[in-house]
This record gives C-alpha cells, structure tokens and sequence, in this order.
C-alpha cells in the first residue's frame, strides 16, 4: 500500500513537471521521488488524510493548527510536542516543508540586506542564533520524538560534543551572501562556554567561517534566555556595533531590546525556550 502511494504522488508532481521545460523535467522527477519517499517512511498516513485531517481528530489534536499557535507565539511555554502529533512535526521536519519556509525566511533576510546602506565603518553586524538556526540537531530530535519526549539535558549534551551538527542550508546561504555585503555575521548562542571548542570546530566542519564573533553563555549563569541575549546584544551596541538583523528559531532570540533593526524568526515547532 505504501509502495503504491509513493507511486501515486511522484505521478502527480510528474505530471505537473511536464510543463516545465525539458531541461528541469528531470530534477522536479527526481526531487519528487526524494519527498514522497521521505513523506512515506515518516508518515505514510499524511498523504491520504492530511497532517489536521481525521488524523488531527482521531487523537484530539489539530497539529497544524498546534504549530501555527508555536510560531506564532499564541502558545507559550509548552514543555513537550503533543503525543499525537509526532508523524506530524516528524513529516514537517523531514518532509521537505520546513525547508520552504525556512527558504521563504532567509529569502526576506536576503531582499532586506540587500536594501541596506551600510555606513561604511564596518560595525554592522547581523546576530544568528546556532542551535536550529546555523546548526541543525534534528538527527538527535529525529530519535527523540520530534520534541515529543521531556528534554534531557544530558543526552542532549552528548549529542552536542559529538560536534556533528549539520548547517541549514538556508542560514548559511544568508551568512555567506551577508558576509559579501560587507555585514559581519556574529554567534549569539544559549551554549555554555565550555562548549567553545566542540561549537567552533562544528561551524568550521560545516562550511562557516569569516564570523567576527561567537558570544556564548559562561557557565552556571541564570537567566532568562530573553534576558541573556537582549543583554548581550546590548554590549554589543554599547560597543559601537550596529545590529542591522537578527536570526533565530526561537522568540526569545529576537525579543528584548535591543532586538536589532529587522528580526527574522526560523520555524521550530520541536521545543520551546522561553
């Protein structure tokens, strides 16, 4: 039955490739066959009912209904992705949409930098959060529930010194475009400063360099994350920086004066930081 499915969905993007030109035909065909695979092996009930049809009712949850109060930040402070929703964030995920957002994002990044006048001291700066954000950790969310499951920390640590995070391609295709602007791209992360070395050499292993800095949180420090950020982003200020944007998954990313003259806000329905 599944095997029919995947073969029903790649006809349907076929057919609608047919009226591409010849020379495209080929990779809309092959793209098709990635997603619907992936759409398959994640959640081979979405493509018949859709992620907030009977699915979304048989288990008391609207799930894309649930993720639109996430981005939104209608719904605060939730401690775990719904049980019932687990195929639905994991399709999300992993499905091909969360890189179309994630896409129509940093497209809007891009249109913006690309308007700026920069006054030409070279103390603009755009602030990126990591986890999420320049760094994907969905290989660990991936056999965790897809946030499903109460966060630990220390699996979650374990994780993280394994230093093999991939990057969003999205993030890093506005890094690189703000760093050919002449826009200096500055790490502001909720990790701890005794994870420098393994969070260097992961945004090394990964293609990104040419930051002017990575500002991480020291040890022990107890604050809010809204509190910690805003806060840094204030030294910075004071320090003659300018923050012309500011990237991250999370609201309390880009909450908090100063925010920085334009915010941009990641999808991220698998956990939540307040």
């Amino acid at each position: 039955m599944a095997a029919t499915r995947l073969v029903l969905l790649v006809a349907l993007v076929a057919t609608s490739a047919w009226e591409l030109p010849p020379s495209l035909r080929m990779a809309t065909a092959a793209q098709a066959v990635e997603q619907a695979a992936a759409a398959v092996a994640i959640h081979a009930l979405r493509p018949l009912v859709g992620s907030a049809g009977d699915l979304g009712r048989r288990g008391g949850v609207s799930c894309d209904s649930w993720r639109l109060a996430v981005e939104a930040h209608n719904k605060r402070d939730w401690r775990t992705v719904p049980a019932d929703c687990e195929g639905y964030v994991g399709h999300y995920m992993l499905g091909g949409h969360y890189r179309r957002d994630s896409r129509v994002v940093v497209d809007e990044a891009i249109a913006y930098a690309e308007g700026l006048k920069l006054g030409g001291g070279g103390k603009e700066v755009w602030v990126f959060d990591i986890d999420e954000t320049s760094l994907s950790n969905l290989p660990y969310y991936a056999t965790h529930g897809f946030g499903t499951k109460p966060y630990n920390a220390t699996s979650f640590n374990e994780y993280v010194v394994e230093g093999s995070a991939p990057a969003l391609p999205e993030t890093q295709r506005l890094f690189r475009k703000l760093i050919a602007l002449g826009i200096k791209p500055v790490f502001l992360t909720g990790r701890t400063e005794d994870q420098r070395a393994i969070t260097v050499a992961n945004l090394r292993r990964q293609g990104y360099s040419g930051w002017d800095k990575l500002l991480l949180k020291p040890v022990g420090f107890k604050a809010t994350a809204i509190a910690y950020k805003s806060g840094e982003r204030r030294k910075l200020q004071d320090a003659g920086y300018v923050i012309v944007g500011n990237i991250g998954d999370q609201w309390s990313d880009i909450l908090g004066a100063p925010e920085g003259a334009r915010t941009f806000k990641l999808p991220d329905p698998m956990y939540y930081i307040g």
